[in-house]
């Protein structure tokens, strides 16, 4: 059943249960229907801005970034419109940095808050990331944002978007993609 009128908290408290956060970095076909079924209408209303005011809070940045960023990783797996909230996010989580709302979330949130730059396939946003995780001592987190900084310096993109999104790969990105140390998303 869909859920439209949640709040910022409901949104939290769902990402950050222990049912949830067993599965964040996962591809769960059951979680990935489960959350379409039920926020693919606020995600809509997100994408469109109607939820834009969520943006004045610490709580509704982080909600939102959940929303636009981590939703549709889940909901449109393996589809080009996975990505399409990623510059609306990115924006999210500027504004957010921007008023300190990381100064006010707890330690646990942040990785979420800064990861809509570690997803960016611009490297200014990469280098935000990592210092953003190295500044908090986000341990678990820095190795992550190095390696996605290091693919995006690289190649000026993550490759195994490509077919996704329909781009040609070069043969570069080809020999990484076919390597063991490839990162696949």
């Amino acid at each position: 059943m869909p859920m439209v009128n949640l709040t910022p908290k409901e949104i939290i408290d769902y990402w950050f249960s222990a049912r949830i956060k067993q599965h964040w970095f996962s591809s769960v076909l059951e979680l990935d229907d489960e959350i379409r079924d039920s926020y693919a209408t606020v995600w809509e209303k997100a994408a469109a801005g109607d939820l834009d005011g969520w943006a004045d809070h610490p709580d509704g940045s982080l909600a939102l970034i959940i929303i636009l960023d981590q939703f549709p990783l889940n909901m449109f797996r393996g589809e080009a419109k996975c990505f399409s909230t990623e510059s609306k996010v990115i924006d999210v989580a500027r504004h957010a940095i921007d008023r300190s709302f990381d100064e006010r979330l707890p330690r646990e949130q942040l990785a979420f808050l800064f990861m809509p730059f570690m997803h960016s396939e611009r490297l200014e946003d990469q280098d935000l990331a990592v210092s953003l995780y190295r500044q908090y001592n986000l341990e678990a987190n820095i190795s992550f944002a190095e390696h996605h900084q290091g693919i995006v310096r690289r190649f000026e993109r993550f490759p195994h978007r490509n077919a996704i999104l329909g781009r040609e790969s070069t043969a570069d990105e080809i020999s990484y993609l076919a390597s063991d140390g490839a990162f696949k998303g």
